[in-house]
């Protein structure tokens, strides 16, 4: 079973760890994690039941919520390693958020397997990556989309950049 052992999420200072997807703090929330597979990153997550959009079926909203959170995840490990940091260094990793999110889904998902998002990560600006990601279940590609995170306004932080 592959598992995402170093997690950018676990990183994230506790102010902004409380996204409903990736937050570490959120109780709630899904609590996916990102990391490195090789070049490309890689999210995974096995849905719950109730996460149903009819039975035996994942509903869609997950999906673009795993696609959104890996995108900006994603984009934060590529400009943290792109900074000479790799996750667990002591230096605060970028937040971003997103600035556009698409999503195509390709087939049903069925309940019940653990979803792979894969990522590929492209910067088109300094504060701008664009992350290609496909979803998983089993070895067929159920979603596909594209996430264009931009690095995290100070007025979201409280404090000047």
């Amino acid at each position: 079973m592959e598992e995402v052992v170093k997690a950018i999420q676990d990183e994230y200072p506790d102010d902004f760890a409380w996204c409903y997807g990736c937050g570490r703090l959120n109780q709630d929330g899904y609590h996916f994690r990102t990391g490195w597979l090789g070049e490309k990153t890689i999210t995974l997550y096995t849905p719950k039941a109730e996460h149903t959009a009819i039975p035996g079926f994942v509903y869609g909203g997950l999906l673009a919520s795993l696609i959104d959170c890996h995108g900006t995840g994603s984009a934060s490990l590529a400009l943290y390693r792109k900074n000479g940091y790799e996750i667990g260094d002591s230096a605060e990793p970028p937040r971003f958020v997103t600035g556009s999110l698409h999503v195509d889904f390709k087939k049903p998902t069925p309940q019940g397997e653990v979803l792979k998002a894969i990522g590929t990560v492209e910067e088109i600006h300094p504060k701008k990556w664009r992350v290609k990601t496909e979803v998983y279940a089993s070895d067929i590609i159920v979603a596909t989309g594209e996430v264009v995170a931009v690095v995290m306004p100070s007025t979201f932080k409280g404090k000047e950049d």
